[in-house]
């Protein structure tokens, strides 16, 4: 018997999965049916296609979504839950309504108030689905989310505390479209170069107080010196960018040992991230994959849409 529809629905993408009783995957779909890419930006149609046949076969099963489809540009927005927050407390902001095709429930983002806000939406559910994956994390853990904007969240006893959004992934993206940086690579190819990306993230760590600004343009002056070839100027570039990003977290540590890190979503992304973790002596990593699956199981049990599992 399928127990729940868990949808992950974000910006360029929308997976479907019909989960068990125990919250197993029995079925995936995935379609390129982002909220910015949902064809004539009928929600409702796109969710009927994907999963009609699911409801009427499981009528009893909930269908619970995160992502961008709960932003204020997606089918409804839901309000966001402030930090610090538990599963419970998303649970209690989930947004229901009929969407057509049977109630669809949407989990709610995070927002970090203060002079400098942060939210999240979409992340929050693989927060909470890690916190289930590695118990380990509960009394005090670090999640790395690498992505177009990269996510550091603090989670301590099983709350999610604080976070912090580094835009290193669309930095890399505007300047190897956009700018002169991307110009030789674009020209002339680009091929993986280990010892560029390791060169950029020793040339980002050892910027000092005058910051990655003042380090970006010897990405063209080392090519244009010879000393750094056109198709590995990107992996350059990349390291340059995340060491950016990591240099600003080690330092936020002040020399304390880092606590259990996880890393959560693409694999080859992620494991750019653990060389350069590697790099500032943090070796003790983890990749974990289907956390938004494992989060989106536990929201649905704290909201009492599923049966918690036996332990």
């Amino acid at each position: 018997m399928s127990a729940l529809i868990a949808l992950d629905w974000g910006t360029s993408s929308l997976r479907a999965q019909l989960l068990d009783a125990d919250g197993v995957a029995v079925e995936t779909r995935t379609r390129p049916w982002g909220i910015m890419h949902t064809p004539a930006g009928d929600f409702a149609t796109a969710f009927r296609t994907l999963v009609g046949d699911w409801r009427e076969r499981w009528p009893d099963a909930p269908a619970l979504a995160c992502g961008m489809i709960g932003s204020r540009n997606g089918w409804r927005e839901v309000p966001y839950v402030d930090a610090p927050a538990d599963a419970a407390e998303l649970a209690k902001g989930l947004l229901s309504f009929d969407s057509g095709c049977g109630d669809l429930h949407l989990v709610p983002g995070v927002m970090q108030r203060g002079e400098l806000p942060n939210v999240l939406r979409g992340e929050e559910t693989q927060v909470f689905g890690a916190l289930q994956m590695c118990p380990e994390l509960v009394e005090r853990g670090v999640l790395v989310l690498p992505g177009t904007h990269s996510k550091w969240v603090d989670v301590c006893e099983g709350r999610l505390e604080r976070f912090a959004t580094y835009m290193t992934g669309e930095l890399f993206a505007v300047l190897r479209d956009h700018s002169i940086l991307g110009r030789p690579a674009r020209d002339e190819g680009h091929e993986g170069a280990a010892d560029a990306f390791q060169l950029g993230l020793r040339n980002a760590r050892d910027a000092g107080a005058q910051g990655i600004a003042s380090r970006l343009f010897t990405t063209r002056s080392l090519y244009l010196a010879e000393a750094l070839p056109a198709a590995h100027t990107l992996d350059y570039l990349s390291g340059l960018l995340i060491g950016e990003e990591l240099r600003s977290v080690v330092a936020s540590l002040h020399d304390e040992a880092c606590p259990p890190l996880v890393l959560i979503g693409d694999a080859a992304l992620c494991d750019r991230y653990r060389q350069a973790l590697a790099f500032y002596g943090i070796t003790e990593t983890r990749h974990l994959e289907h956390a938004t699956r494992a989060g989106l199981w536990q929201i649905a049990t704290a909201a009492g849409l599923v049966a918690a599992r036996a332990s």
